[in-house]
């Protein structure tokens, strides 16, 4: 297909962002009449461990400054998990998570707790990995009454170790990387079942504060950088649907007023009829501190390689 069209998937990393955020993003997508898949996190917010990636990360000050982050997410946020505890997301927001189900919209896992996950995947392997995706496919079962068709890794931050496991839950599709169109990921020549459909277009925070872009004029560079076929974009409920909201509001206009669709992850799902096997690899992005999941060269499939 080559009509330009966007999914949205939208993060929710945070319990402020879930509580505040997700319904101001439920109404201006009611508005301009766009769908998007949400991806909740389930378990404690310790949003405020990340500040040790100042120490640990070069640059990461520099990004998040440059972003605007430490001020969409407040300070309250910023210290959760360090001086003050970290409230459980899902108990406190199941309703609002339900409400956004109950609208119409996709809900998958974006994670039990995101920083754990973003952080210590690639170190602690297995154990870590099952115990998180244990936890939020337990939690996402009790809120929602159904088990989770897609989840989508915290950061982009995936392993064969992650792979598997998702492969083992029998989801439709992950959306845990970048890159440039849907496909079959393999990892050092292991080939894994479950469709990624990766982020295609920068986010906010990497590209706020460079080439002069503002929040006034970055849904004009958004349309700019669409493509024929499948886009996709992630937006954060602390971003989008926080302090860059008229923002969002400006690019769901812009979307109506060019006839280009704003789908769900699920929808560009059932138009994919064959995707090819690409490898995935952990590498850099521009306008970001860490490491991410990228899509790399496509491979023979499977069949052909036994």
């Amino acid at each position: 297909m080559s009509e330009t069209r966007l999914a949205l998937k939208v993060d929710v990393d945070t319990y402020a962002g879930t509580r505040d955020g997700v319904p101001v993003l439920m109404n201006l997508l009611a508005e301009h009449n766009a769908q998007a898949s949400f991806y909740f996190c389930f378990g404690p917010d310790h949003t405020g461990r990340t500040l040790r990636r100042i120490f640990t990360h070069k640059g990461f000050f520099k990004k998040a400054w440059q972003s605007g982050a430490p001020s969409a997410y407040g300070i309250k946020t910023m210290l959760n998990g360090v001086l003050l505890p970290g409230p459980n997301i899902g108990k406190k927001c199941a309703a609002i998570m339900q409400q956004v189900d109950k609208a119409g919209y996709e809900v998958g896992i974006h994670a039990w707790n995101h920083v754990n996950w973003h952080d210590f995947l690639l170190k602690q392997g297995e154990g870590l990995a099952k115990s998180e995706l244990g936890q939020a496919a337990k939690a996402f079962l009790q809120i929602f009454g159904r088990l989770t068709e897609t989840t989508a890794a915290p950061g982009w931050t995936a392993s064969a170790i992650s792979l598997a496991l998702q492969d083992q839950m029998g989801l439709s599709y992950c959306s845990d990387c970048r890159g440039s169109h849907p496909f079959y990921p393999v990892v050092d020549g292991q080939y894994f079942n479950t469709l990624q459909i990766p982020t295609t277009l920068p986010t906010a925070d990497e590209l706020l504060g460079r080439n002069s872009l503002t929040p006034a004029n970055l849904a004009q560079h958004y349309l700019q950088l669409l493509q024929p076929g499948l886009n996709v974009l992630t937006i954060h409920a602390e971003l989008e649907g926080g302090s860059i909201k008229d923002s969002f509001r400006q690019l769901l206009q812009l979307l109506q007023q060019s006839n280009i669709p704003c789908i769900s992850l699920a929808e560009a799902r059932q138009q994919v009829d064959n995707a090819p096997c690409c490898k995935l690899e952990m590498g850099m992005v521009n306008g970001r501190a860490l490491p991410v999941a990228i899509q790399g060269e496509e491979l023979p499939e499977k069949e052909q390689q036994e």
